[in-house]
């Protein structure tokens, strides 16, 4: 038993475990009737092998957890449910600890990933798509395009042809917007809410001093007007980043260019952002802060 995850009535019926001994320190329980060895750390991964015991023949991995599988990790963790979509007319649940929805799944979009059924890539981009809200869909998506798990034209593609049912009017908006070369998900959501208000920027640009030297590339650019836009996050505190910045900041100063530094503290109001930013374009049109 030890790495084992099982079912409860697997190891009573063998005689394996008592009762009494299930309930014991040594086992973790995971969802109703499904137990692992309390050694195992508790991740997302070691509940969807836990669900998979769980779940009905028919089912499939998708959403988030599809995404995971695929090898985002980043998209889900501890504390987030794991989805499956069943087919309609498929009896399960509900489940705590996992999100079920009884969908159309027809063969071709599922794949097997080992021994697990998953949706493919494409079907749980358009899942998340659908699902989730735009600016957070957009993110999850941006990550799924950089890690190859759907192409770029095969998901602008088929989220352009979703037509009615839950979400499609979302999930064409979603993987129209959607870019690979975000670099982060607060990046792309900072770039969602730039271009929903008329505004859009060219993520990851490569700036160049007058002599086509490489000055630096930043999360996102206004290249007309010299304006750049970056997200500030935690790895900025880090040990001799804040000399790295500014060295940074100041070759992009001397080429011409001005940066708009975003928190996430900003992100809880985007109407200053976009008032901010609005100010400083129009100033650059003028030909003010030296353009």
């Amino acid at each position: 038993m030890r790495g084992a995850v099982f079912r409860a009535r697997d190891v009573l019926g063998d005689g394996l475990l008592t009762r009494d001994q299930l309930r014991s320190s040594a086992w973790r329980r995971l969802f109703r009737g499904i137990y692992a060895d309390a050694e195992l750390a508790d991740s997302f991964g070691l509940r969807i092998r836990g669900a998979r015991l769980l779940a009905p023949a028919t089912a499939a991995f998708s959403g988030r957890t599809a995404a995971f599988m695929h090898g985002c990790t980043g998209l889900a963790g501890f504390g987030t449910p794991v989805e499956l979509s069943l087919p309609a007319g498929v009896q399960f649940g509900p489940v705590e600890g996992l999100r079920i929805r009884r969908v159309r799944l027809p063969d071709a979009d599922v794949v097997r990933i080992g021994t697990f059924r998953v949706t493919t890539g494409l079907r749980t981009a358009l899942d998340i798509a659908r699902g989730d809200p735009l600016p957070v869909a957009v993110a999850a998506l941006d990550v799924m395009l950089a890690a190859a798990v759907v192409g770029w034209g095969e998901l602008r593609a088929a989220g352009a042809a979703l037509r009615g049912g839950r979400g499609a009017r979302r999930g064409r908006q979603a993987t129209e917007l959607a870019d690979p070369r975000a670099e982060s998900p607060p990046e792309s959501r900072l770039r969602v809410l730039l271009t929903l208000v008329g505004l859009e920027p060219v993520p990851q640009h490569t700036v160049r001093d007058a002599t086509g030297a490489f000055v630096a590339r930043v999360d996102l650019a206004f290249p007309a007007h010299r304006v750049a836009v970056e997200y500030d996050g935690l790895w900025h505190s880090e040990d001799g980043q804040f000399a790295s910045d500014r060295r940074r900041l100041n070759r992009l100063h001397a080429a011409g260019w001005i940066v708009l530094h975003v928190t996430a503290a900003d992100l809880y109001d985007p109407e200053a952002l976009v008032a901010r930013l609005r100010a400083l374009l129009a100033a650059r049109e003028r030909g003010e802060l030296g353009l």
